[in-house]
């Protein structure tokens, strides 16, 4: 026997495809109809699962919490978090700009500043980014916003800020080979050879085989060899 919903059944049914499909043209997704929130899901879920990597499952069912709870300032911050993480860095901005300006969360500020950091628009990004380590000097995101605001000093040519936030950042993430290299890159550049050649090593212990890190610990053996 097939069911038949109620006029109340049917306009439940009509309500979740038309959300479904507005969804799916946000975000790219091909449409499916089993991406409904779970009863009591709440904006604090979503964020522990866009912390736990869940990125996917936050960019479905964030957007609909949003709208069953406009309020719900995790909502926002998972899914502006999600979604940089899936280089989605455009409606990360979007939805970070729209989060921030209702609650003024400084981890808006960093969501909005990492997808701005992707997105070329240095100054704004060092605004927003160092806004979060102001409030979250210990945050989930600290570590990551000392590398970022290092890459965007690099990129503003203010080599010994980059130096201090690569080694801010590595306090917090002793284990991150790339930061190390990177560190050892800004080193070299303001003629610092033998700290330099301490960074390239330190990277080379995390990761034998990184070229960048091999290759500017010989520029480095050479140069203190003069």
């Amino acid at each position: 026997m097939i069911y038949q919903a109620n006029g109340i059944g049917r306009i439940a049914l009509i309500g979740m495809f038309f959300l479904s499909i507005w969804i799916c043209e946000l975000f790219g997704q091909s449409p499916s109809y089993s991406i409904s929130v779970p009863t009591g899901m709440t904006g604090s879920d979503l964020l522990r699962m866009s912390q736990e990597g869940k990125h996917n499952d936050v960019a479905l069912l964030a957007p609909q919490a949003i709208a069953k709870n406009p309020q719900d300032v995790d909502a926002y911050i998972g899914l502006a978090w999600s979604l940089n993480a899936l280089k989605e860095y455009a409606k990360a901005r979007d939805i970070a700009k729209q989060g921030y300006s209702k609650f003024k969360d400084p981890r808006l500020a960093q969501a909005l500043g990492e997808a701005q950091y992707y997105l070329g628009e240095n100054e704004a990004a060092l605004a927003n980014l160092q806004q979060y380590l102001a409030k979250f000097p210990e945050g989930s995101k600290t570590a990551l916003t000392f590398y970022l605001c290092g890459e965007l000093f690099v990129r503003m040519s203010k080599l010994n800020h980059a130096d201090i936030a690569f080694s801010t950042a590595l306090q917090y993430n002793p284990s991150n080979a790339r930061w190390w290299a990177r560190l050892g890159w800004v080193r070299e550049r303001t003629a610092r050879y033998i700290p330099a050649l301490k960074a390239y090593e330190q990277a080379i212990s995390l990761n034998p085989n990184m070229e960048d890190a091999l290759n500017g610990k010989s520029r480095m053996l050479a140069k203190i060899e003069d």
